[in-house]
């Protein structure tokens, strides 16, 4: 007898064959920890095979729709649509935040709302629905939020690149050293740290910014050293990656 589709099946319109699989993309381990006893799996090996299906997605996608563009500048497009802040952004247009199984020592602290515990669901996700479904049914999931979002950038006319980068790429320009980046805290439980990192100009400190991991301080540390120093408007895609016409 067919069972009839879960609320969440009905939201992102498509049936899972092991309904098994589909909640163990959405069990956080924040959750699994709390259960123990119940023995449900977390997501995050879902997530570790998501991480690579969403890149193959996007690399096919870019590779096609951007044909004349190099390999580097691929690789900046990629970067942007496989991000955090990218996949945060999927799993909310699809309503993932609903029906995520946390703990609730994550629930009280706003854990649906976690840029980084929601782009891991949306991995998880792409993760499940590779294993139940297949790699076209994953590609076809994903691949018309990257048609929307990209829909708009000409790259003929633009440049796209993360703050890192630009930063680093304008004071090779100046031939000045590279800047540097000190964490000056860390705060929060393992899996909700929060970073306060801020950049250098050899000694002289830029900038300082707040993020959900180092890596995202550091792009947001190096956005504000960016505005500083170029005074131009840039516009953000997400808290680590900027596109600018050429």
């Amino acid at each position: 007898m067919k069972t009839k589709p879960s609320a969440v099946e009905k939201t992102i319109g498509i049936e899972f064959s092991d309904k098994g699989l589909l909640r163990r993309a959405l069990v956080h381990s924040s959750y699994a920890y709390e259960h123990l006893e119940d023995g449900p799996l977390d997501n995050e090996i879902l997530e570790f095979l998501g991480d690579s299906v969403v890149g193959l997605v996007t690399a096919e996608f870019f590779c096609s729709t951007y044909q004349g563009l190099a390999e580097g500048e691929l690789s900046k497009y990629k970067a942007v649509a496989a991000s955090t802040e990218s996949l945060s952004e999927f799993a909310l247009e699809k309503k993932l935040h609903k029906y995520i199984f946390l703990g609730k020592g994550e629930e009280r602290s706003g854990g649906r709302k976690k840029k980084t515990i929601l782009a891991g669901t949306f991995e998880a996700l792409l993760g499940a629905l590779f294993l139940d479904k297949g790699y076209e049914v994953a590609k076809a999931f994903l691949q018309p939020m990257l048609q929307k979002t990209f829909r708009r950038t000409d790259p003929g006319h633009l440049v796209i690149n993360n703050y890192k980068s630009a930063l680093q790429e304008l004071f090779q320009k100046e031939n000045l050293p590279a800047p540097s980046y000190r964490t000056v805290t860390s705060t929060g439980p393992d899996h909700s740290k929060t970073f306060v990192v801020e950049v250098y100009q050899g000694t002289h400190p830029l900038a300082k910014a707040k993020g959900y991991s180092k890596k995202n301080a550091e792009q947001r540390a190096a956005q504000k050293a960016l505005k500083k120093i170029l005074g131009v408007k840039m516009k953000d895609l997400g808290s680590e990656m900027f596109i600018q016409k050429k």
